[in-house]
C-alpha cells in the first residue's frame, strides 16, 4: 500500500489529486473545531461526557462525526444525513417503480437520483439540526444551561442561527465530498468518514495510556493491564487482517457462452465468471442493526434515571451495549440485515434471464428456473459466510471490552471496517488510475 502511494506521488497529476483530497480533509477538521454561537462550552463538555457513557444514538452519531457532534461545531451533523439519505433512496429504488426505472436509465438517471439524494440529505440535516437544538435547549449540566443568550438577545434568532449553521455545515460537507469525487482520490464521503474516525484515535491511545499508568501506580489492583493493553493491539491487528482477507474474498460462478455464427464470423465460445463478493453488503448491516438497538438506550437517556422503575431499569440494562441481550440481538440482526441487503443487491431471476439472453449458461445447470435456483442457493451460502464475518467483527470489541473491563475504548467493529474498507478502496482506485496512465514503474 505504501509503495503504491509512493509511486502515485511521483506522478504530477495524481499528486495534485492527493493534495486536493488532503486539503478537503484539513477543511473538514477545521470545521469540526469551529463551535456554533450561543453555547456554553464548559456545560456542553460536561453534558457530552455523560452522553458518551450512555451508549445512545447520540454516541453513535458523535463517533461518525469524529467528535464534532459532542462539541456542537459547524460539522456536528457530519455525513450522517447523506448516508441516511443514500440508504433511503436505495431502498425506495427497489420499492418504487419510477425510481427503479430512473436507476436503469444510465448516466442521466443516476444524475437525477443523485439530485434527489442531495435534496433529501438537506431535509434530513434540517430535521436532525432541529432535534439537536431542542436537545441542547432542554439540557443543562450542574444547573448551568447549555444555551446562553446575550442581553436583549432573541431566543428565536439564536434558534434560527444554530439550526441553520448545523444544516449549512452538513450541506457543505456533502459538497466537499462531491468535490473529492470529481477532483481528488477515493470516494469523498468515505474519505471524510475515514478522517473523522481516525481523528478519534488519539482518544483511544490516551485511554490505553491511562490504563497503563494505573497499572504503574497500583500494580496489585491494575496489574492486569500490563497484559491487556498489548493484547488489545494484537486483537486489533487480527481483526484488521480478517477484514482485509474477507474484503477481497469472492465466489466465482463459472459461465460458458455458446458459439454462434453471424454472417461469416463466429462469436461466443468464451468462458467467464460472475464474481460474488463475500462482503457484498459492506458495513450496512452493522449500521442498520446498531441504529435499531440504540433506540432503548436513547429512550432511557431522555427519560432519565429518576423516572425509571425497577422492571424498566432491568429491561434497559439488558439493552445496554454491555448487556447480554444486546449482544445476542446484535448478532442476529446483522445476519438478518445481511440477507435483506443481498435481496436488494441481487435478483437471481434477472441474472438467469440475462445469461439466457446472452447465450450464457452455468456448466451443469439448465437455463431458466434451475439457473435462478442455483444462483439463489449460492447467494444464500455466500451471504451466510459474509454475515457471520460481519457479526464476528461487530461482536468482538464488545466481548473484549466486557471481559477485560476496557469497554471505555471508543472504537467498535463498524469503525474498524470503515477504516480498513476505505483504505483498501482508495488504494485500489489509485492503482487503477496508475494503470490507466501506463505508469512503467507500477506495471513492472
Amino acid at each position: 500500500m505504501f509503495k503504491t502511494i509512493k509511486n502515485a506521488w511521483a506522478i504530477p497529476d495524481l499528486r495534485k489529486k492527493m493534495l486536493f483530497t488532503l486539503f478537503i480533509v484539513i477543511i473538514f477538521r477545521f470545521g469540526s473545531a469551529i463551535p456554533v454561537p450561543f453555547l456554553d462550552g464548559n456545560a456542553l463538555k460536561g453534558l457530552m461526557d455523560t452522553v458518551e457513557k450512555s451508549g445512545t444514538a447520540l454516541t453513535y452519531i458523535d463517533a461518525l462525526s469524529g467528535g464534532a457532534f459532542a462539541k456542537a461545531t459547524l460539522f456536528a451533523m457530519g455525513v450522517t444525513p447523506y448516508i441516511n439519505s443514500s440508504i433511503i433512496i436505495q431502498l425506495l429504488t427497489v420499492a418504487i417503480p419510477a425510481l427503479e426505472r430512473m436507476a436503469k436509465e444510465g448516466e442521466e438517471g443516476r444524475k437525477r437520483l443523485g439530485t434527489i439524494t442531495r435534496y433529501t440529505s438537506v431535509a434530513l440535516a434540517l430535521m436532525q439540526a432541529v432535534a439537536y437544538y431542542f436537545f441542547l435547549k432542554n439540557s443543562a449540566y450542574d444547573g448551568t444551561p447549555i444555551l446562553k443568550y446575550t442581553s436583549g438577545g432573541s431566543m428565536v434568532f439564536s434558534a434560527f442561527v444554530i439550526i441553520m449553521v448545523f444544516t449549512a455545515g452538513a450541506s457543505l460537507l456533502m459538497w466537499l465530498g462531491e468535490q473529492v469525487n470529481q477532483k481528488g482520490v477515493g470516494n469523498g464521503i468515505s474519505i471524510i468518514l475515514f478522517a473523522g474516525i481516525v481523528s478519534r484515535m488519539p482518544h483511544v491511545i490516551n485511554t490505553l495510556k491511562t490504563f497503563w499508568s494505573n497499572a504503574d501506580q497500583a500494580p496489585d489492583v491494575y496489574g492486569k493491564y500490563y497484559f491487556l493493553v498489548p493484547l488489545f493491539f494484537v486483537v486489533f491487528l487480527i481483526i484488521v487482517w480478517v477484514i482485509v482477507f474477507m474484503y477481497d474474498a469472492e465466489r466465482r460462478i463459472p459461465v460458458q457462452y455458446a458459439k454462434r455464427v453471424v454472417g461469416r464470423k463466429m462469436y461466443g465460445g468464451q468462458s467467464s465468471h460472475i464474481p460474488i463478493k463475500v462482503g457484498m453488503s459492506g458495513v450496512m448491516p452493522i449500521i442498520f442493526a446498531s441504529s435499531i438497538l440504540v433506540i432503548p438506550s436513547t429512550i432511557r437517556f431522555f427519560i432519565g434515571e429518576d423516572h425509571i422503575g425497577t422492571f424498566w431499569k432491568g429491561f434497559f440494562n439488558a439493552f445496554s451495549t454491555t448487556g447480554w441481550l444486546y449482544s445476542i440481538l446484535y448478532f442476529i440482526l446483522i445476519i438478518g440485515f445481511a440477507y435483506f441487503y443481498m435481496t436488494i443487491q441481487y435478483n437471481p431471476i434477472e441474472m438467469a434471464n440475462n445469461l439466457r439472453q446472452s447465450n450464457g449458461t452455468i456448466p451443469g445447470i439448465r437455463p431458466g428456473k434451475p439457473t435462478s435456483d442455483y444462483i439463489a442457493k449460492l447467494l444464500s451460502k455466500v451471504t451466510f459466510i459474509g454475515s457471520l464475518f460481519l457479526a464476528f467483527i461487530a461482536i468482538m470489541p464488545i466481548i473484549f471490552g466486557a471481559s477485560t473491563g476496557m469497554s471505555s475504548l471508543s472504537i467498535g467493529g463498524t469503525s474498524i471496517i470503515i477504516l480498513v474498507g476505505v483504505a483498501l478502496e482508495t488504494v485500489q482506485q489509485v492503482e487503477s488510475q496508475m494503470m490507466m496512465r501506463h505508469y512503467k514503474g507500477f506495471l513492472d
